[in-house]
């Protein structure tokens, strides 16, 4: 298929030494005809020929214009890819990605110049790919991505189990099992789906049986070695975006050629993110690539190490079109701009610049506590965002400021050091860092967890031993926030944090020491400058697809007050939509409910149902995936099913039902 200023590959198979094939879509810009160019690979399981294809087709073709080859590969297993697919980020995926870079190299098209790119699963493997090392590839652009997979993935945060491990894991049960396109693989095409229906993992499995930091999540994440990683990285994320530690981390300490962006997006690319505004990412990645895959000197290393974006007055709306604020920038990070201003949590429940006077205060927090909490990488801005705090702030224990008669700025991570006492073996703290406006609505700027038994580390942990004072930090979340004059900082501390995590086997009294050793930190910069980011000339870049059903996305909450229940339900529903270049028709449909007894922590249980169709013509196929989880003191328990269609005939059941022991969780 030929565009002005390119020609598309749709299908292109990439052998592999041991005789699988990854089938690989490629953009190629005519200018590749009479000379060879440079290539950006994005490497993911989510299918480029329906999953990505919008968001392919409005980054690859202004790549290609600019005089790049575009490279889309699915991972083995997933789309039109042969092979089995085994876990995320494994030994294996990274070794093909390798094999792919030098088969790119090799083309007659290609300068032997790659970039490699992606957000989330392919900003992740961008990073990891790097750490191995491949010769042709000589820079990475690394969106909504972590370099510590334990503390900042889908799966724990500082010991506490999110509720998106189980979440992700439905997931991938839906995208791994859904077959290849006909049109491109041929006859072979329920031989493959047949396949991989067989030979699919229930990932949930593998990642409950490594609860703590050990070999498992150290591979891949490349905090583990930073020096690996030698050439340039730019690395973006957002405010809303549950992997917003990445860009200041990794600036920090990779080479000094990397750069760093934080937006006020969720998890999307930045040129088509929620709320606005956008950054024209396209312009900043062919001048990125420019630089270093081509050899302009176009002053890009001269670019400040971070450029961060710093709200204020976000108010605590599920949906936000628009985030108040402006632009920064910090020439180096860590930087000497950042002052470190502590704190004091004070009786009172006051907020002070300095030690008040000793004293206790106990709270066992409501169980649903966390129910405005937002959900982590949902890609929907209004369910990606946290609502108003007041409801969790009612659950927890809450030190505030007076008004404050000037602005404070923070950019970073707060920390905040206490000496608890419990009265179990084993128990989670969450602090929020919150901002009371004026009207009294309460917006979440930051939060923190901290899983007890996690306090000396994340490889040993050992439980607390109840009624004995330890000395612990929390580190909050990055954030970029300016809180006004007329508003009020607030610190709220809760032992729940439901459904975000999933709660300790026993309800849990804290009493936390007021006065000189409970202190939050925050980092304060003057303010006062702004920089400006371009935004992108197109506002809706991604292409329309027709229509057969409409959309449909709803979150809500039920307490039922007789039973004493709560239930978090949510609904989202892609619609079936055909892309016409060549007539696909599909559709996603997800409902999950998490629910819990606000008397008994172990009543933590999840359901979650994926069906995914797929049509053209007389074909059609559809997967039901089924999953749960649920959880006594000592294990955790776990069940799916994967039920596959063709032409509403049932050709192919899996189940998984597995029991895992609680690891100090």
């Amino acid at each position: 298929m030929t565009k002005p200023g390119y020609r598309v590959l749709e299908n292109k198979w990439v052998p592999l030494p041991d005789g699988r094939k990854l089938a690989t879509r490629v953009w190629l810009p005519k200018l590749a005809d009479s000379q060879p160019v440079p290539a950006i690979l994005e490497y993911l399981p989510y299918r480029k020929r329906d999953g990505t294809a919008a968001r392919d087709e409005s980054t690859y073709p202004t790549f290609a214009e600019a005089g790049y080859a575009g490279v889309r590969v699915d991972i083995s297993g997933t789309g039109e890819s042969e092979g089995d697919f085994d876990d995320e980020y494994s030994p294996r995926e990274l070794d093909d990605a390798c094999e792919v870079i030098e088969w790119i190299a090799a083309q007659e098209w290609c300068s032997g110049n790659i970039g490699m790119m992606g957000i989330s699963w392919g900003g992740f493997n961008s990073l990891q790919v790097a750490a191995m090392q491949p010769p042709a590839l000589k820079a990475v652009i690394s969106i909504g991505s972590t370099v510590d997979r334990y503390n900042d993935d889908i799966h724990y945060k500082n010991g506490c189990q999110l509720s998106s491990n189980f979440n992700w894991s439905s997931v991938m049960l839906c995208y791994a099992s859904r077959p290849p396109d006909p049109a491109l693989v041929g006859e072979r095409w329920k031989e493959m789906w047949l396949h991989r229906l067989n030979t699919q993992p229930f990932p949930l499995e593998t990642w409950l049986q490594h609860q703590r930091k050990d070999d498992y999540w150290k591979h891949g994440s490349i905090s583990e070695d930073y020096a690996a990683v030698s050439i340039p990285a730019l690395v973006i994320s957002g405010w809303a975006d549950g992997y917003l530690n990445a860009p200041p981390a990794a600036v920090k300490n990779l080479n000094t050629q990397s750069k760093a962006i934080n937006g006020p997006w969720i998890h999307k690319y930045p040129h088509f993110a929620w709320p606005k505004p956008r950054m024209d990412f396209l312009t900043e990645a062919i001048q990125w690539w420019d630089h270093w895959l081509k050899g302009i000197d176009n002053q890009v290393d001269d670019l400040p190490a971070y450029r961060a974006y710093i709200s204020e007055n976000s108010r605590p709306q599920l949906r936000h079109e628009e985030e108040p604020g402006r632009w920064v920038s910090e020439a180096t990070w860590p930087s000497d701009n950042i002052n470190h201003r502590p704190f004091y949590l004070a009786i009172n429940h006051q907020l002070l610049d300095a030690p008040g006077k000793a004293h206790d205060m106990s709270l066992c927090s409501p169980l649903d506590c966390g129910t405005a909490s937002g959900e982590f990488f949902t890609l929907k801005p209004e369910s990606e965002m946290p609502g108003d705090q007041r409801i969790d702030d009612a659950g927890s224990l809450v030190f505030d400021t007076q008004e404050l008669d000037q602005p404070i700025e923070v950019l970073g991570r707060a920390k905040l050091h206490l000496k608890i006492t419990v009265d179990k073996p084993q128990a989670n703290i969450i602090v929020r860092l919150n901002d009371i406006h004026i009207g009294g609505e309460v917006s979440r700027v930051s939060w923190g967890v901290l899983n007890l038994s996690h306090r000396h580390g994340n490889e040993n942990p050992t439980p607390m031993v109840p009624g004995k004072t330890e000395t612990i930090e929390v580190e909050l979340d990055e954030c970029g926030y300016r809180f006004l004059p007329g508003h009020k900082i607030r610190v709220a501390i809760s032992t729940n944090y439901w459904p975000m995590i999933i709660p300790a086997p026993e309800s849990v009294t804290a009493t936390i020491k007021l006065g000189s050793d409970a202190v939050i930190t925050l980092p304060i910069r003057p303010g006062g400058d702004e920089i400006e980011i371009v935004e992108p000339e197109n506002p809706d870049p991604l292409p329309v697809y027709k229509t057969h059903s409409p959309a449909e996305s709803r979150r809500w909450v039920d307490r039922d007050l007789q039973k004493g229940e709560t239930h978090y339900n949510l609904i989202d529903d892609t619609g079936e939509n055909e892309i016409p270049e060549h007539g696909l028709r599909t559709r996603h449909f997800h409902r999950e409910c998490w629910s819990i007894s606000t008397i008994d922590p172990l009543s933590c249980r999840a359901t979650s149902e994926y069906i995914s169709w797929m049509s053209r013509d007389d074909w059609s196929v559809r997967t039901e995936a089924e999953s749960s989880f649920s959880c006594d003191s000592d294990n955790f328990y776990i069940e799916a099913t994967v039920t596959a269609y063709e032409s509403d005939n049932q050709v192919n059941q899996h189940k998984w039902m597995r029991t895992i022991k609680r690891d100090l969780m």
